[in-house]
């Protein structure tokens, strides 16, 4: 038995315990896709043991049980989607989706007489069955309702049936889809839809299996009121007609939770010949703009880690409800208005979702609790992106601030198993996998590792992995197995067992974590405690600061720091009023944290207009803490409407603490 194994079976017990748009998508040729992208990529059939066969399996430290996906109800090792075909129509005025799914499967294992799926608030009104060259209904049962999983839907399944179609609408709370309406867009002529399925929201507009272990390709029919534009997380409809009729191809095999969609008076403006950028018209040329670096990001990373595979890539600014800075859907990631600062000073969320085209969309974490298997390595390859197009300093400085946040969240977490990057096989709702552990732990892991082989060989490393499990959902295990094999056998020296036990399965972080160091930051240094030391306000030379160099600042004022020496920095440099969005929201924690009043008008203002959780579940939770209760309390009453229904109930969870 290999070391790697050895150890993953003596520590898996205790991780188991423990339009007419300004430039129409007509411009977005044929020309501009791999033609080879009409065709559809196989799906492998290795991923996952089928109970009753004999084949060898990836990893052998984990039974089937243990690595199966605890937050779906769906039978994928006995039977697996492979295909979506979805036909629905798009309602505001009852806030619905309505049509058909066509669901193509494939028997896994022998006697299996029915198809279970995942499904949330769903009305299913009728379901078929396709037999013997023809559709006949069949019957299907909707289990009780759980907050957090929604139903197990089960269809019963013909001998010889492949397929099946299901007639259904979605519900106007379906905790996926965000309607907004006239008066919540820019516009104010136009309603908005956007949609929000990872981890578990897939299953609110689609019955499906909703767990990244299994990976669909999928086609699209949706259709709208003929003055709005529909685009989704796939080849769009290439007409360049705003006629209400719009058609979508996703060839290449995704986990359920990259479904995505968007309708609205959404523009276009192009970038490059296969990248561009969809927004409301108010702030379309600020994100193209912003966003211009993005071809070179692309380049960046295919250079370390092989091509980009997905044919086009395009990003849409989503209305400041979008209650995260992106969401990495293959070929169009949704990114939030917060990002355009004017200065490119956060366009590392840009290379975050772009760099989700390798890790996590190309190489999938099969089960939630491998959510650093998405999250660190995309982190990762988001540095290097950063430090290869604005050099070390920027990288050093991005590292340092994100390890910062990474304590806190240790600090913080509800419990220690939560701070290891494997989460614990109790693991409540896969929100509680998306903290900054999967994030930054998971990125300093790799720089670990990095440090220990060499970046040379690592980056090799890397780029034979995302060859090796292209489009294929894997497990933590799946991973360390072929780290072993690929790159540390070849250099057995380099980590010991109880360095990698340490990383992965044990809560908090080692010892052997990067202590990033920054000149930039210790001039900031320099310059608190000189101000603080009794220096005049006007001594802070801040002209040449980024917004790195801010958030650090910020970060850094002493505890002690009085309300009069708030409102200096206030009257000198107008944080309260930041436009920088993430700046204005490191202003704000502090100045709840001191009292500060002046900044409490200001701050009402942007809990009223930004809906990024990020910030705004951090906010709330500091002014409960700071006895603010009912001045939190009244503003969430009014703020709450315009919230995404994910953020509404993240911060109901924060007030019923």
């Amino acid at each position: 038995m290999s070391s790697v194994r050895a150890l993953l079976l003596a520590t898996s017990i205790f991780a188991i315990a423990a339009c007419s748009p300004k430039e129409e998508p007509s411009k977005i040729e044929e020309a501009d896709v791999p033609l080879e992208e009409e065709e559809y990529v196989e799906q492998d059939e290795m991923e996952f043991m089928v109970p009753g066969e004999e084949r060898e399996v990836i990893w052998d430290a984990l039974t089937p049980e243990e690595a199966r996906d605890k937050f779906t109800y769906s039978n994928y090792n006995d039977v697996r989607v492979t295909h979506l075909n979805l036909d629905l129509a798009v309602d505001f005025e009852t806030k619905t989706l309505s049509g058909t799914a066509e669901i193509n499967f494939r028997r896994r294992a022998r006697g299996t007489s029915s198809l279970v799926l995942d499904a949330n608030m769903l009305d299913v009104s009728k379901v078929e069955a396709f037999t013997e060259g023809r559709w006949v209904e069949t019957n299907f049962t909707m289990g009780a309702h759980d907050p957090v999983m929604g139903s197990k839907f089960e269809i019963a399944l013909p001998d010889r049936a492949r397929k099946v179609r299901v007639t259904y609408s979605t519900s106007p709370e379906a905790g996926g889809i965000q309607w907004l309406s006239p008066e919540q867009t820019a516009g104010k002529e136009h309603p908005f839809l956007f949609t929000q399925f990872q981890p578990l929201n897939a299953r609110t507009m689609v019955p499906v299996q909703d767990t990244p272990a299994v990976r669909i390709t999928y086609d699209a029919r949706i259709k709208t009121p003929t003055d709005l534009l529909a685009i989704m997380s796939a080849r769009q409809d290439i007409s360049g007609e705003l006629d209400g009729d719009y058609s979508f191809k996703m060839t290449r095999p995704i986990p359920s939770y990259l479904i995505a969609l968007a309708v609205g008076d959404i523009k276009f403006k192009k970038i490059n010949n296969h990248i561009g950028v969809y927004a409301e018209d108010y702030i379309l040329d600020a994100s193209a703009a912003e966003f211009e670096d993005t071809p070179k990001m692309e380049t960046a990373i295919a250079k370390f880690y092989g091509p980009y595979r997905w044919g086009r890539y395009d990003l849409i600014v989503l209305p400041p409800s979008f209650p995260f800075g992106g969401m990495e859907n293959p070929r169009l990631s949704f990114m939030t208005p917060t990002l355009i600062a004017g200065d490119k000073s956060l366009t590392n969320v840009v290379a975050h979702e772009l760099a989700h085209s390798w890790s996590g969309n190309l190489v999938t974490n099969a089960t939630w609790r491998d959510a650093w298997l998405n999250e660190g390595f995309t982190s990762y390859v988001e540095n290097r992106t950063m430090e290869a197009l604005y050099g070390e300093d920027r990288a050093v400085m991005e590292r340092l601030l994100d390890k910062q946040a990474l304590m806190r969240d240790v600090e913080a977490a509800a419990r220690p198993e939560l701070t290891a990057l494997k989460m614990p096989a109790d693991l409540g709702h896969p929100d509680d996998a998306f903290s900054q552990v999967s994030y930054v732990g998971g990125m300093f892991f790799l720089k670990f590792l990095e440090e220990r082989f060499g970046r040379e060989g690592f980056d090799a490393f890397l780029r034979a992995y995302f060859d090796e499990f292209a489009f294929k959902s894997i497990t933590t295990e799946d991973f360390l197995t072929y780290f072993e094999d690929s790159l540390w056998a070849d250099q057995p020296d380099a980590v010991t067992e109880s360095e990698i036990n340490a990383w992965i399965y044990q809560p908090g972080f080692p010892d052997s974590i990067e202590k990033p160091r920054s000149g930039a930051f210790n001039k900031v240094d320099g310059q608190i405690n000189a101000w603080m030391g009794g220096g005049e306000i006007d001594g802070l030379e801040t002209s040449a600061w980024t917004t790195h160099e801010w958030l650090y600042f910020i970060a850094q004022l002493p505890e002690g720091i009085t309300t009069d020496q708030m409102a200096a920095l206030d009257e000198r440099f107008s944080l309260s009023t930041s436009q920088n969005a993430e700046i204005a929201n490191a202003w704000y924690m502090r100045a709840i944290n001191v009292g500060y009043e002046p900044a409490f008008e200001p701050l009402d203002g942007f809990l009223m207009r930004v809906g990024r959780g990020k910030f705004i579940y951090r906010l709330y939770a500091a002014l409960i803490e700071n006895d603010r209760r009912d001045w939190a309390e009244a503003v969430y009453e009014r703020a709450r409407p315009g919230y995404h229904p994910i953020a509404q109930r993240r911060i109901d969870d924060i007030f019923a603490e």
